[in-house]
């Protein structure tokens, strides 16, 4: 499978590393926050969203899962609710870097609105809080990455800023197919 990369230029580094709970953004209903143990079944359900075919896992391996997420390092899971109903999520990993005058570079990943909620901008007041919080941690980059075929998808991060300047390779698993647009 060909992907792209986005790769997202921002502001020089500085600043702390990021810690992963110093926010909260609301806009009108809208609130995002990082995710916290309790919101296990809310982001669980979101990533049905996401990829509904996906291989499935024992309730039990993703309760573990998600709170190894919730507790790593420089990893935030946000999620947007509108009046306390979890719409939209995605997972912020800030990745410390000996490169770039030791300034950390960020991944996005998991970009996810419940079907029911897209093109009303959540997702991109999502990804707006992840790109903040990103720059706020002095990452020198920011990069996801985006099925080759996923051009709404495409056009969504460019519309963020995103650009396409590289090229992304991967390596899956057997068992972990392609995941199918929807």
């Amino acid at each position: 499978m060909t992907s792209i990369d986005f790769v997202s230029q921002g502001p020089p580094p500085g600043g702390l590393f990021f810690s992963g709970v110093e926010m909260v953004s609301s806009d009108g209903n809208l609130t995002i926050r990082p995710a916290d143990l309790g919101d296990f079944d809310a982001v669980s359900a979101l990533f049905d969203h996401l990829n509904p075919k996906d291989v499935h896992a024992d309730d039990l391996l993703k309760r573990k899962t998600f709170e190894r997420l919730i507790k790593h390092p420089g990893l935030t899971v946000l999620i947007a609710s509108i009046d306390a109903v979890p719409v939209g999520s995605c997972t912020l990993v800030v990745v410390p870097n000996m490169t770039r005058g030791c300034a950390p570079y960020a991944l996005i990943e998991n970009v996810v609105t419940h079907k029911e909620r897209r093109g009303l901008g959540i997702g991109k007041k999502v990804l707006s809080e992840a790109i903040r919080l990103a720059w706020q941690a002095g990452c020198f980059k920011i990069m996801l990455m985006s099925g080759a075929d996923n051009a709404k998808a495409h056009k969504f991060y460019e519309s963020l800023g995103f650009k396409t300047s590289k090229r992304g390779f991967e390596l899956r698993a057997e068992g972990y197919p392609k995941r199918e647009l929807t």
